[in-house]
């Protein structure tokens, strides 16, 4: 009996972290929909996270981070730089070096993106669900948040 309760119980499991994954998908599509991303390749948006988060770096310090070969990263460098995202200034440490950095126009754009999105998910709940359903889903972000939490 408890062998097919614990089978059930997997299969279970492993139906909801299927259907979760689609979900998250679903909405991460419709989250990048509602900020323009131009033309960049996801090559392109990550260099950009990555100096985001990490802040200004060599292109060589990139490429690795990135798991790319130098020879890869350079023309996802130049077509950020001539998109005005990123811009290059000598290392003040080692004057040989070019660290690479996101403009301010791209701070910006970075900027308006997380607005947008968070402006159509808030719109979104609210017009959608009813208090009480924000509320589970509420409940449900902490539980999702323990799956990550480490």
């Amino acid at each position: 009996m408890t062998a097919a309760l614990d089978h059930q119980r997997a299969l279970r499991a492993s139906t909801l972290a299927q259907n979760l994954r689609a979900l998250f998908g679903k909405l991460k599509r419709r989250l990048r929909e509602q900020a323009d991303a131009g033309d960049l390749s996801p090559s392109q948006v990550s260099v950009l996270l990555r100096l985001e988060k990490d802040g200004p770096a060599t292109a060589s310090a990139l490429a690795r981070a990135e798991g790319m070969r130098p020879q890869s990263m350079a023309p996802v460098l130049a077509a950020l730089e001539g998109a005005g995202l990123v811009s290059g200034a000598p290392d003040p440490e080692d004057g040989r070096q070019t660290l690479l950095s996101l403009t301010q126009a791209c701070r910006k754009w970075v900027e308006d993106g997380r607005a947008a999105r968070q402006d159509w998910l808030t719109r979104a709940l609210q017009a959608r669900l009813s208090p009480q359903e924000q509320e589970e889903v509420a409940r449900a972000v902490e539980l999702l948040r323990r799956l990550v939490d480490e």
